[in-house]
């Protein structure tokens, strides 16, 4: 695995001692604790890294709030906040380290963001210096991020946009690819075993997105601990594998892998923080 000092944009932290959500879909099978993952960036030559709440936590966040206090400003955080909260409270999320607030729409009713009531909640995200990241099925990526652009200066979209069939010259990629022209959407390029096949090669789709996006809205995330997915995820090899299929040179390595999600999530340079 090539050496990198960057930020793992996309990560989850738990232990099944916590109290699960209401109508999750699924259980976690085993803990992933903050000594674990910050194991695991050092394993992996990253100095950095982003918590996503995971969706089973519903929206407690208080053993993400307390992780993000352990890790003294290694990590930063994506937290998932109840329809209507008050600025005050979105306000207290960033100053704990909180960069975004996360919409996991798998299996759930899609909201409307152009609404009275989700125009304001937007705003009050926009006002306490949070962004939005979406995860939703492939096909209703598009109509959701130009909604939220409406409101917000920039979102991300998490996990390629979960497109199906990962093929380039799909419709539904094609979409994705098209939003790319705003410059105001990010897109994680993480999990790709989550829409491939085992075995699917992602390299194609890779130079699709390298070439729509670039380095300077791209974000590489590890989805540590791969939930659901432990047997698929190698992300000792995922940075090797990107780096080959768009020939990465250091400069674009490291905006890919630092700079851009640096920039994003507001960390300080290592040595910095």
């Amino acid at each position: 695995m090539r050496s990198v000092h960057g930020v793992d944009a996309h990560a989850h932290v738990f232990h099944r001692g916590l109290k699960l959500a209401e109508g999750r879909r699924y259980d976690p099978v085993a803990d992933a604790t903050l000594t674990d993952y910050l194991a695991f960036l050092d394993r992996i030559g990253m100095a950095q890294g982003v918590l996503v709440q995971p969706s089973f936590l519903g929206v407690d966040n208080s053993y993400l709030l307390d992780c993000l206090v352990q890790s003294q400003g290694r990590l930063r955080g994506v937290a998932v906040i109840p329809e209507v909260t008050p600025a005050s409270a979105l306000s207290a999320l960033f100053a704990a380290g909180v960069r975004a607030v996360r919409f996991n729409l798998i299996g759930r009713a899609l909201p409307d963001f152009r609404s009275a009531g989700w125009r304001a909640q937007l705003q009050r995200l926009a006002g306490a210096g949070l962004h939005a990241e979406i995860q939703c099925r492939g096909e209703d990526a598009p109509a959701l991020l130009m909604a939220l652009l409406e409101t917000l200066p920039y979102a991300v979209l998490d996990h390629y946009g979960l497109p199906p069939g990962g093929e380039p010259d799909h419709a539904v990629v094609r979409q994705i690819l098209k939003l790319a022209q705003t410059g105001r959407v990010y897109v994680k390029i993480s999990a790709p075993y989550r829409f491939l096949p085992p075995g699917a090669a992602v390299r194609t789709l890779l130079r699709a997105y390298w070439k729509a996006f670039g380095a300077a809205r791209l974000l590489w995330g590890s989805d540590w601990p791969h939930t659901q997915f432990e047997n698929r995820a190698d992300p000792r090899r995922s940075l090797d594998e990107i780096c080959d299929a768009v020939g990465a040179e250091s400069a674009t390595l490291a905006a890919l892998t630092a700079t851009t999600a640096r920039a994003l999530y507001g960390f300080e340079p290592p040595g910095l923080a």
